[in-house]
């Protein structure tokens, strides 16, 4: 169990690191800045990579609504989803912390939003909260379903991380205006208190629309797209 929750720990660290970090550092200049396009293959990177190196040991959730997702579509053991929760959200506080101090090493530095989520005024094209939440919740649950799928028993193995990172990478070019793109409650907690803005007083959404949009996509596969699968296909006891 201890290796299951460092490989979530280090995965999440990961995704933060390289997926925020990328924003923080990156992005924003003139001439050498990757843009939006660049972050959003940043974070499908982060996701890729770990579910290759160390999604053998953990599943590569890296992300609490997926686990959330995957224990309601009987892939995923519900007496697991309480430590791989707090593993997902050390590694997210750890990466944005040292981030932060990285960050902080250059001349001028302002955190300001710090690659947090938000809506209103926090949002990056100023969408409205209904907005914010109903992409979130559209998002995850298609996150979901990917994931769901290309894990089933019934497709060629070793292809899942590709069209995992893939579909993150989609999600972040659809949402980064909107949301600046959550669909995982631990990298929305970890660099929000971080932030110079409101965002933490904002996180009840990326917290609440991630895990019903992965109750809504363990749904859909689970009773319309795989009903023949059961947890005992996938290897679980």
């Amino acid at each position: 169990m201890l290796r299951k929750l460092f490989a979530e720990f280090f995965g999440t660290f990961w995704l933060v690191f390289g997926g925020c970090g990328s924003a923080v550092l990156a992005a924003g200049y003139p001439e050498l800045g990757i843009g939006f396009a660049g972050v959003a293959l940043a974070f499908g990177l982060t996701v890729l990579t770990m579910a290759y190196a160390v999604g053998g040991i953990s599943g590569g959730h890296f992300n609490p609504a997926v686990s959330f997702g995957l224990a309601l579509a009987n892939r995923f053991s519900w007496g697991e989803l309480v430590p791989y929760w707090a593993a997902q959200l050390v590694g997210a506080f750890c990466a944005s912390g040292m981030l932060f101090v990285i960050a902080s090493g250059a001349p001028g530095f302002e955190p300001g939003g710090f690659a947090s989520n938000g809506f209103g005024d926090l949002s990056p094209g100023g969408y409205s909260m209904q907005a914010a939440l109903l992409i979130e919740i559209v998002l995850t649950a298609g996150f979901l379903i990917v994931i769901l799928g290309s894990t089933s028993p019934k497709v060629p193995g070793g292809f899942a991380p590709i069209a995992i990172g893939l579909a993150l990478t989609l999600i972040h070019l659809i949402s980064i205006p909107v949301t600046n793109t959550s669909v995982n409650p631990a990298r929305s907690t970890g660099v929000a208190f971080y932030a110079d803005t409101a965002a933490v007083g904002q996180l009840w959404l990326f917290w609440l629309a991630p895990l019903i949009g992965a109750g809504l996509g363990a749904f859909v596969w689970r009773y319309l797209l795989g009903p023949e699968e059961s947890l005992q296909d996938i290897g679980g006891e």
